[in-house]
C-alpha cells in the first residue's frame, strides 16, 4: 500500500486526453456536463476489459482519498475505478445524499438530479474504454452510502450491483417517514405502491460494518433518523427488514442483499478492504471471468 501511495502522489494532477482510455495507474479528469466534475481514476497495470466500480465519497468530499482506498479492489477484481467529487459548495445535503430529487422541499425534474451525473460519467468512461457493454458496480460509504441507497430507488440505471456501506440514514419503504427516509413529500409518481416495487426489485447491498455503532461526526441524530435506530447498522438492519417483510406480503421481487463485515466500524478503507466487500459487490465467492459470464448472461 506504500508504493501505491507513493505512485498516487506522483500523479497529482495528471489528466489524461478527453478522448484516449484512461492510463495505467493513478490520474484523474474533468467531466464538463452537466457541471464540471473532478474524477479521481485508477487503472490496474493487467487491466483486460474488467468490470467498472464507480466509488462515492463521505462527507468529507474526499473523493481522491476514496480512489486510494479502493485501489485494493481494483487491483483484487482487476476493474477500473473512478471517484467523482461533489463538492459541497454545488452539491449540499439535498443535492448529494439525497440526490436533488427535492430541493428546498420542491420535486425536481430527472434531468436535474444528481444521479443523472452518474449515468453520464459511466457513460463517459465506457466510450473512452471503447467497451458500450462494460458492467458497472457503484459503491459508496456513509454520505455516498446515503446517495446510492435513494439512487437504487429513482434512478438505478443498469448498475449490476449497487452497495450503500454504513449509511447514516436509509430510504425506508414507507410512506410514513419524510423523503429522504422515507417515500412521504415524494410525488405520486415516486411514491406509489409501484414505485416501491421498483425500488424492492432493484440490485441494492446494504454493506454494515458490525462494529458501526457509534455516535461520530456528521451522524444523523433528527428524529426521523432516530426512528429508524439509534446507530447506523441497526438502522441498515431495519431497513432490510422492512423491505424484505413488504417485499414477501405483497409477492413483489426482491433484489436486496445485506452483506456484514465483521469486526468493521465507521471506516471506508475498512469496508472497502474486508473479505466481505468480494460478496457485497458480485455476490458468492466464484471467478471474476464466471461472474462476467454470468451478468453477460443476464444482459
Amino acid at each position: 500500500m506504500l508504493v501505491l501511495t507513493i505512485i498516487c502522489s506522483s500523479f497529482l494532477g495528471f489528466s489524461p486526453p478527453a478522448d484516449k482510455p484512461l492510463p495505467v495507474g493513478p490520474a484523474s479528469f474533468t467531466m464538463p456536463f452537466p457541471e464540471s466534475i473532478k474524477v479521481f481514476t485508477y487503472k490496474p497495470a493487467n487491466y483486460s476489459k474488467g468490470p467498472l466500480l464507480v466509488v462515492f465519497h463521505g462527507a468529507g468530499r474526499n473523493a481522491e482519498e476514496y480512489r486510494n482506498h479502493a485501489i485494493y479492489m481494483a487491483e483484487k477484481f482487476k476493474a477500473i475505478v473512478v471517484a467523482p467529487r461533489f463538492d459541497a459548495n454545488r452539491f449540499s445535503g439535498d443535492r448529494y445524499q439525497r440526490g436533488g430529487v427535492l430541493i428546498n422541499g420542491k420535486p425536481q425534474a430527472p434531468s436535474q438530479w444528481t444521479y443523472s451525473i452518474v449515468r453520464k460519467l459511466v457513460n463517459t468512461v465506457r466510450a473512452r474504454e471503447g467497451r458500450a457493454d462494460m458492467q458497472c458496480y457503484l459503491i459508496g460509504h456513509s454520505a455516498g452510502g446515503q446517495f446510492l441507497g435513494r439512487m437504487a430507488a429513482f434512478m438505478p440505471g443498469d448498475a449490476c450491483r449497487i452497495v450503500a456501506c454504513n449509511p447514516g440514514s436509509c430510504l425506508f419503504p414507507t410512506r410514513d417517514l419524510p423523503y429522504g427516509y422515507g417515500f412521504a413529500n415524494l410525488p405520486p409518481h415516486l411514491s406509489s405502491d409501484e414505485a416501491l416495487r421498483r425500488y424492492l426489485a432493484s440490485p441494492l447491498t446494504l454493506y454494515l460494518g458490525t462494529d458501526d455503532t457509534m455516535v461520530t461526526e456528521n451522524f444523523d441524530s433528527s428524529s426521523h433518523a432516530m426512528r429508524q435506530g439509534e446507530s447506523r447498522i441497526e438502522r441498515g438492519r431495519a431497513c432490510f427488514l422492512m423491505a424484505q417483510k413488504l417485499a414477501a406480503k405483497n409477492k413483489w421481487a426482491f433484489n436486496w442483499r445485506k452483506i456484514e463485515a465483521k469486526g468493521v466500524g465507521h471506516s471506508a478503507p475498512g469496508m472497502f478492504s474486508a473479505r466481505e466487500v468480494e460478496d457485497a459487490l458480485f455476490g458468492p465467492a466464484q471467478s471474476i471471468s464466471t461472474r462476467t459470464r454470468t451478468v453477460s448472461a443476464r444482459h
